[in-house]
């Protein structure tokens, strides 16, 4: 559109150019658009009353504290954005789930049973798997007979041969009559823990606290 300019001339005299044209511009500016329109204005300030420097300064501080504060909420999308995305989701699949762990502790699931493995270096004729108490009482033995070298399995219910419910704590578990390479326990995930600086996720459960990659199996 055509609008009416102020401009000065080469003796410092303030004359008007009635057809000077001017575009619509953008909506918006950034940081170039200032320092353009900052140079602009220092090129045609009055010589006698020139732009004091702290009205300047605050000018140039106004932008930047906008840029910045642009900057930072597009960093919260992107963080949003990541919290709420497949990495959180995934995570969040994992609870009710039951996730087998290496531990000599067994907790029991929602419906009181205990489970877990041992792990068999070498073929046994047999070994005797005990469950024991705080107060160091076997609970429970199991009897696994002969057995391959390699994983094998045992749960316990948490019943006696009443049918009535006899334990409901952690229990220790041990090992007799065979050497074992390893003792591993099943638990449910109850919750997950996904750290704001994008780290792995944490799964919680009545064992503890692991990564997903601390799970033997998933189920």
């Amino acid at each position: 559109m055509t609008t009416t300019s102020t401009v000065t001339d080469s003796a410092g005299l303030s004359v008007y150019n009635a057809n000077a044209n001017v575009g619509t511009g953008s909506a918006t500016m950034d940081q170039s658009s200032f320092l353009t329109l900052l140079t602009a204005q220092m090129q045609y300030q009055d010589p006698f009353e020139p732009v004091d420097n702290s009205q300047m300064v605050a000018q140039m501080a106004t932008i930047t504290n906008s840029t910045g504060i642009a900057e930072m909420n597009q960093t919260l999308k992107n963080l949003s954005s990541e919290l709420t995305g497949s990495r959180l989701g995934d995570a969040a699949s994992w609870i009710g789930k039951s996730m087998l762990v290496q531990s000599n502790i067994a907790v029991p699931d929602a419906s009181g049973t205990y489970a877990g493995q041992i792990t068999l270096p070498s073929a046994t004729d047999g070994a005797t798997i005990q469950l024991v108490d705080g107060s160091g009482n076997v609970v429970k033995s199991i009897d696994t007979g002969a057995q391959a070298a390699g994983d094998v399995t045992f749960y316990w219910d948490g019943k006696d041969e009443a049918g009535e419910t006899v334990s409901t704590d952690a229990l220790q578990v041990k090992v007799s009559g065979a050497s074992t390479s390893k003792i591993s326990t099943w638990a449910t995930i109850a919750a997950v823990q996904s750290p704001a600086d994008g780290s792995s996720s944490k799964l919680i459960t009545a064992l503890g606290t692991y990564s997903p990659s601390d799970a033997i199996s998933l189920m």
